[in-house]
């Protein structure tokens, strides 16, 4: 496991989203707990600088709802019935379906989600496609109080190595450039997807690390059970 994860590893900057004054132009360059850190400051930071809040070529449906604090950039589109709040961001291009809700996530330029698709603190990359009901959770169920999250979301590589930590007790996923998935799939809370990978239908997975270019698959044909440790 490597000590830090570079969130350029996986993502580029947006380059054609108006951001460029901003410290989203920079994304690329921070580490990952770093940048979950400091991440509220940076979007208010970007929220005084810019001047406008919403492109006014982005296309919004008039039952979509959008947060006061949210950023959407030139010709991104949300359709019917999504909520996009919380600082988020949906780059140059960006798509959301019919149903989506987007909180507090960074969606790079060009990358489509489907209908139903639940995104939670996570940082998607440029030309992704996220298919129809997908859930990107972004707190760990072993919080007695899922309301005050305090568990510290942790990632995990195939290797037995130490696990690395986000700092952050809710973080969703870092989805790399041009990943795609099937439909019916959870990940996270906690998971980093390399570039050009591909998530099948039906997969759950989280606290994870997937290199790049990878497949991932559903292979498990029976459910375990077993005594909750308290």
């Amino acid at each position: 496991m490597p000590d830090s994860i570079r969130i350029g590893d996986y993502i580029q900057a947006p380059v054609a989203s108006g951001l460029e004054t901003t410290g989203y132009a920079k994304i690329a360059e921070f580490e990952l707990s770093d940048f979950l850190t400091r991440w509220d400051r940076l979007h208010d930071d970007a929220l005084q600088v810019l001047p406008e809040r919403i492109h006014p070529t982005a296309q919004i449906h008039p039952t979509a709802i959008i947060g006061e604090d949210v950023i959407i950039g030139p010709g991104a589109r949300v359709h019917e019935f999504s909520t996009v709040r919380k600082r988020s961001v949906l780059a140059a291009g960006v798509s959301v379906g019919f149903g989506c809700e987007v909180t507090h996530s960074f969606i790079g330029e060009n990358t489509v989600l489907g209908h139903q698709v639940g995104i939670g603190h996570s940082i998607i990359g440029t030309d992704a496609h996220l298919s129809a009901n997908l859930v990107i959770a972004a707190i760990s169920l072993w919080n007695y109080d899922m309301r005050v999250p305090v568990k510290e979301i942790v990632l995990h590589s195939p290797a037995d190595e130490p696990p690395y930590r986000c700092t952050t007790s809710q973080f969703g996923g870092l989805i790399g450039n041009h990943v795609q998935t099937g439909s019916m799939i959870t990940l996270g809370p906690g998971i980093a997807v390399g570039q050009h990978s591909t998530i099948a239908a039906s997969v759950c997975m989280g606290s994870s690390i997937v290199p790049a270019a990878s497949v991932v698959r559903s292979s498990s044909p029976e459910v375990v059970i077993e005594p909750r440790r308290i």
